[in-house]
């Protein structure tokens, strides 16, 4: 049997998560107080046809059972059966947001509100986040592609190799806050200045050239996959399935998408499996088209 506790951040998509599992197979509860983490389980191995996959959420709420966070962390290191932890986070504005857009009660805010809520609980649920063994920030993913999203950081139950995540974004938006290796793509020549370029994306033959072309860029990214090789044993010996290696531009859509894609290419070479994922590649197009008027 393998086990997925989902756990995280009041808002952050902890139940679109739940229902995304659902789709793929799964076994879900909301809500399980960990202590009931044990007898959970053996319920499943016991159940007939034996549940072979399970997720269940564990999150702030079990502060109103008097549970603080160190005393969760450790109901979870007791799980003998293969699991992982999956925490999602968000930025703090978007918590907000999405809770004073539903107008929802925060569960650990003053009076229930949003600002003390979001504050409060990124405190609490600190120990949580420290032994997650993956972190999603989900502040740019939309409620429709949060199934493809969950689809791809999750591998499948039975491997247990290395799943190398490689993804571009912009800084204008933020960091991604799952980033295991952060790569500032800035100090390359910028295609948005050039107005053939500037509708183009680091997919397109043109802008991937360019940027490749750039002094050090190659020099850079032969350096980068010799490095992330290198550690990759590393962390596989820290039972860590997931490594997340983000290339950053200002925009996040030319710079950083070809330098995404060329490391990707590389590590794939190399025997590694690897997923990409370009956060805000169609963001930045539509930015783009309304201050410029161009579309690709």
């Amino acid at each position: 049997m393998y086990l997925l506790i989902v756990t995280g951040m009041s808002g952050a998509g902890k139940s679109l998560a739940l229902k995304s599992l659902e789709e793929l197979g799964f076994f879900c509860v909301d809500n399980l107080p960990s202590p009931m983490l044990a007898e959970f389980i053996r319920m499943c191995e016991s159940a007939v046809p034996k549940v072979e996959k399970a997720a269940v959420t564990i999150d702030s709420r079990e502060s109103l059972l008097s549970h603080n966070s160190r005393f969760v962390a450790e109901e979870i290191r007791k799980v003998t059966v293969p699991h992982d932890i999956l925490f999602l986070d968000a930025r703090n504005d978007v918590l907000r947001r999405r809770y004073n857009e539903t107008r929802r009660r925060h569960p650990l805010g003053q009076a229930g509100e949003a600002e003390s809520g979001v504050e409060s609980e990124r405190v609490y649920l600190g120990e949580l986040r420290n032994v997650a063994t993956r972190i999603l920030d989900t502040s740019d993913i939309s409620a429709r592609k949060f199934p493809s999203v969950i689809g791809k950081i999750i591998p499948e139950f039975s491997v247990n190799e290395m799943s190398l995540i490689v993804s571009s974004f912009g800084y204008k938006r933020g960091v991604p806050v799952d980033a295991d290796f952060v790569i500032d793509m800035r100090f390359a020549d910028n295609p948005f200045y050039y107005e053939a370029m500037r509708p183009l994306s680091g997919l397109d033959e043109p802008v991937f050239k360019f940027v490749m072309e750039q002094p050090y860029v190659v020099d850079y990214l032969d350096s980068l996959q010799k490095h992330i090789l290198n550690m990759i044993p590393l962390f596989e010996k820290q039972d860590k399935h997931i490594l997340r290696v983000c290339f950053g531009c200002t925009g996040g859509r030319h710079r950083s998408v070809a330098a995404a894609e060329a490391f990707a290419e590389r590590m794939r070479n190399a025997g590694q499996s690897v997923r990409i994922f370009h956060r805000d590649l169609m963001r930045e197009e539509e930015d783009i088209s309304e201050r410029f008027g161009t579309k690709k």
